[in-house]
């Protein structure tokens, strides 16, 4: 089989990227980022597929600037809803698997506990409504064989992320002044990926027609 994981400068795209290389797997894996597959271009990502044919493609790519997008409205859009189904389209065109990247941000944060799959969703932010957007063209599109898996708060040891930033300013200040209302489960970049080769090394994933549903992974725990 012939893999292709997007976002690979991203935090979850290097994990994958990691475990692949640690283990021996025998699917052939492609990692691409911007320069050879931009999401923000449509034609970038037809000239793309127009040369390359996948079995499974995992869409770890999106706009993730939560602040910005507020300026970005377009390219948001672009990247997080329109050309998620744009890769629907073609995932269906080639018979291709798609495992695809959202976010608790789906929602209004203000439920006092854990979201489950058939929770109302209701996002309160240009990302969170462009991530929905984007579930919700690929399930129009794709009624079998797309998996959603909605995380939180991903942290690794690569990129930039909340834990590197707290690490490195409690190193730098005596007191740190930070927002206490939010509350969440960070979750394991690795963790997760390992969850998604998972799933693609599953025989019912690879094999069968299966209806396109929505799945939430975090790890365990909460914390402000």
């Amino acid at each position: 089989m012939r893999v292709l994981v997007t976002g690979k400068s991203g935090q979850l795209g290097r994990s994958i990227n990691k475990i692949v290389r640690e283990n021996k797997y025998d699917d052939e894996f492609v990692f691409v980022g911007r320069g050879e597959l931009d999401l923000s271009r449509e034609e970038s990502i037809a000239s793309y597929f127009n040369k390359n044919n996948f079995d499974v493609i995992v869409n770890c790519a999106a706009y993730t600037a939560v602040d910005k997008a507020e300026e970005e409205v377009e390219l948001a859009n672009q990247v997080n809803h329109l050309a998620v189904k744009q890769l629907a389209e073609i995932a269906k065109a080639q018979q291709a698997k798609l495992i695809h990247i959202s976010t608790d941000y789906v929602f209004d944060g203000k439920s006092d506990k854990p979201y489950n799959e058939e929770d109302m969703t209701n996002p309160i932010n240009v990302y969170g409504k462009t991530k929905l957007s984007g579930e919700q063209a690929l399930q129009e599109v794709m009624k079998t064989n797309a998996i959603i898996i909605r995380t939180s708060w991903i942290y690794s040891e690569f990129g930039n992320n909340f834990v590197d930033t707290m690490l490195r300013l409690g190193k730098e200040r005596d007191e740190l002044n930070v927002v206490s209302d939010q509350v969440g489960s960070p979750t394991y970049a690795t963790d997760l990926a390992s969850a998604i080769l998972e799933i693609i090394q599953n025989k019912a994933f690879k094999e069968e027609v299966q209806v396109t549903h929505v799945y939430h992974y975090s790890n365990e725990g909460r914390i402000s």
